[in-house]
């Protein structure tokens, strides 16, 4: 099976096509534009595979994408190319218009024309899953509630009603012009390669270098945290099992509130690098409470039954398993985070060239 990753030097993305090059036999383009967040470095264990490809394209280049579904001819498009920072969003909302909207409607443009000119048994066989966000629903009042794959969309920032937007374009060209579509919604993940902007990461590389650790207003907002090679693995399982034009919800069964989390961190940092900065004695004093962020959700938690109940997948690992895991790679691979923070990784600084189809 041929398959398109769009985004796939992100966080998510490298996660999923190191699954599929690792795991199965099938050939992987990986469609990315390698803004701020692309990272060609966390694909270096696949990337002289032999079934791995990568391509620097922008989403919103149309002429681009059909040069690449008429040379590589897809038999399944991975869509997970987005701009997901919610500050990010706060501060600059254009690039998120233009990426998630604009952008997956040129994707599915040039997919329903690819795909409508195949023969039928190729057709019968095509997929287009989009990946999104629990964020589209807003956040939950109860204690007790969960995102359903029914739950109304009430997205509160712009980054979260640029996802519901494309979420929206998504189900409209399944309905409208048959393109064979799934979409997911996951919950908050976390896990290896995390860009350093996102809570988790940036907890566990300021405690190292004993700089603050910012906490929004109290700390206790709660989100449903999702160990990103389990998502990897949803995903895969969703992309060739899913029944089309359904929704799944992906979550890690594992609500923590914010300030929860941030501890975890320091007493993991504590068992596992005793040895602290200068003036540091221990690594939760560096706390520090800051203003909350305009519109920020409450609570965050999925229903992830109907993956487990109709698809066979749920996560394997738990936060206490999958958290040790990430401060334990965090300390292991200092290189990989170091350029990243100094900006002397990403591709073209790199040398690294498109290897072509």
């Amino acid at each position: 099976m041929k398959i398109i990753v769009t985004g796939g030097a992100g966080f998510i993305g490298s996660a999923v096509v190191r699954h599929i090059i690792k795991n199965t036999e099938n050939q992987v383009l990986n469609i990315d534009k390698l803004t701020y967040a692309g990272n060609l470095e966390s694909l270096e264990e696949v990337e002289n595979n032999e079934n791995y490809t990568f391509e620097k394209v922008d989403i919103c280049d149309s002429d681009a994408l059909t040069r690449i579904f008429n040379e590589f001819q897809p038999d399944l498009v991975m869509h997970l190319a987005a701009e997901s920072h919610v500050d990010r969003s706060i501060d600059g909302p254009g690039d998120f218009i233009q990426t998630n909207i604009i952008g997956t409607y040129q994707l599915l443009e040039v997919s329903r024309k690819y795909w409508s000119g195949l023969n039928d048994n190729k057709k019968l066989k095509f997929r287009f899953h989009h990946i999104s966000t629990d964020e589209v629903y807003g956040d939950l009042e109860g204690e007790d509630d969960l995102f359903t794959e029914n739950t109304p969309y009430a997205p509160s920032s712009p980054y979260s009603a640029s996802k519901a937007s494309s979420d929206h374009l998504v189900r409209a060209w399944n309905r409208t012009y048959n393109l064979p579509t799934v979409i997911t919604n996951c919950s908050n993940n976390y896990g290896p390669y995390h860009f350093p902007e996102k809570l988790i990461p940036l907890t566990i590389l300021n405690a190292l270098k004993g700089k603050p650790l910012p906490v929004y207003g109290n700390g206790m907002q709660i989100r449903d945290w999702l160990y990103v090679e389990d998502h990897a693995r949803a995903l895969y399982c969703v992309a060739t099992t899913g029944v089309i034009g359904e929704t799944y919800n992906i979550g890690g069964h594992n609500e923590k509130a914010n300030i929860s989390v941030v501890k975890m961190i320091c007493e993991l940092l504590e068992e596992l690098r005793p040895e602290k900065p200068e003036g540091i004695e221990k690594y939760e004093d560096l706390i520090t409470f800051v203003q909350d962020r305009p519109g920020h959700d409450v609570r965050y938690a999925i229903d992830a039954s109907k993956i487990e109940q109709e698809l066979g997948w749920k996560p394997t690992e738990t936060f206490e398993s999958g958290i040790r895991k990430t401060v334990q790679w965090f300390l292991q691979n200092p290189t990989w985070w170091q350029r990243v923070l100094d900006g002397s990784y990403a591709g073209e600084r790199l040398g690294i060239k498109n290897k072509g189809l």
